[in-house]
């Protein structure tokens, strides 16, 4: 055997096998990998439990939001059914208070011996109105007054040159609030322009 063909422990010793080295190192590089891939996953996790916080408080927000408004619209309820329960009860004291406007207006000034009587009816009418007055049931007395029909209501219409057109010239029935919503129109007769005759025209 030559030279050559020996082998020699020593030197075989030293230098092994490349797929030994190879088998060495992976161990050493998959190890970075796996901690990529744990960060990754916790990465996940926090924002999934970042997005579920957001979520939580968004919905807590909403549920808060909820509350508030019911809480508004049921308070807004009492407070119309407190400023308007009275609203039946006053529109017929309204009666009363119209059939002693009447009372008032057909008796017989001149009459000596119905003026104590007279009187008496005036003081019960005054009376009647200053107690409405006191719940909030204003008049509307727009005598004079353009003609508004959110609080007047026309009876009927009359040419009158001595004021502007659709000005209530007449009061037939006085209106009422309450509260300031309407509770009555009153009821008015209104002024309109003057017809152009033909003559005028031509």
């Amino acid at each position: 055997m030559s030279k050559d063909d020996q082998t020699n422990p020593e030197v075989d010793s030293a230098n092994p096998e490349p797929e030994a080295v190879v088998d060495a190192v992976e161990p050493e590089a998959t190890e970075p990998a796996a901690e990529l891939s744990e960060v990754d996953s916790l990465k996940a996790q926090l924002e999934a439990a970042q997005q579920e916080l957001a979520d939580t408080k968004e919905q807590a927000l909403r549920t808060v939001a909820d509350a508030q408004n019911t809480q508004r619209r049921a308070e807004a309820e009492v407070d119309k059914a407190r400023k308007f329960a009275l609203e039946k009860f006053a529109s017929e004291l309204l009666v009363v208070s119209d059939n002693l406007e009447r009372a008032i207006d057909a008796a017989d000034q001149e009459n000596e011996a119905l003026k104590p009587l007279l009187e008496g009816v005036e003081l019960t009418q005054k009376s009647l109105i200053a107690a409405l007055e006191k719940f909030k049931v204003e008049q509307v007395d727009p005598s004079g007054e353009p003609f508004d029909p959110q609080l007047h209501q026309a009876m009927s219409m009359v040419e009158n040159p001595d004021v502007e057109p659709n000005t209530v010239i007449h009061v037939m029935q006085k209106g009422y609030t309450l509260n300031g919503r309407l509770l009555r129109p009153a009821m008015v007769m209104v002024s309109k322009a003057a017809s152009t005759s033909v003559d005028e025209q031509a």
